[in-house]
């Protein structure tokens, strides 16, 4: 379960930022997750307490919300939506796609104090 692990450099990150930024809590935070990124928002969601205890998000609340997949055609360079990692595309049905957005993970919003 690499959930954890990501929480875990969550938490690292909140850390580094609130001695630059000086907040002493973290009251929400919204992690956008790619749909192509391989990452299970239940799991998220069920480690996010036990990692974050002791931390200054403890008690935080956690939203999640998902990002589509994009992608553009290494053929005729078009964008499109993007359901797996290895979709053709949509327009000419070349094989090749490189994804652009949907991917990852990344910390959209906090609410400190």
């Amino acid at each position: 379960m690499h959930e954890i692990s990501l929480l875990e450099n969550v938490r690292e990150i909140l850390q580094e930022h609130a001695q630059k930024q000086n907040f002493k809590r973290v009251k929400k935070i919204t992690l956008a997750i790619g749909r192509l990124s391989c990452i299970e928002p239940d799991a998220l969601r069920f480690g996010f307490d036990a990692v974050m205890q002791g931390s200054l998000a403890e008690g935080a609340e956690l939203i999640l919300s998902e990002v589509a997949g994009k992608g553009i055609c290494k053929a005729c360079r078009k964008e499109s939506t993007v359901d797996t990692l290895y979709a053709p595309c949509q327009y000419c049905e070349h094989p090749f796609v490189d994804v652009t957005e949907g991917n990852n993970m990344q910390i959209k919003d906090l609410i400190v104090i």
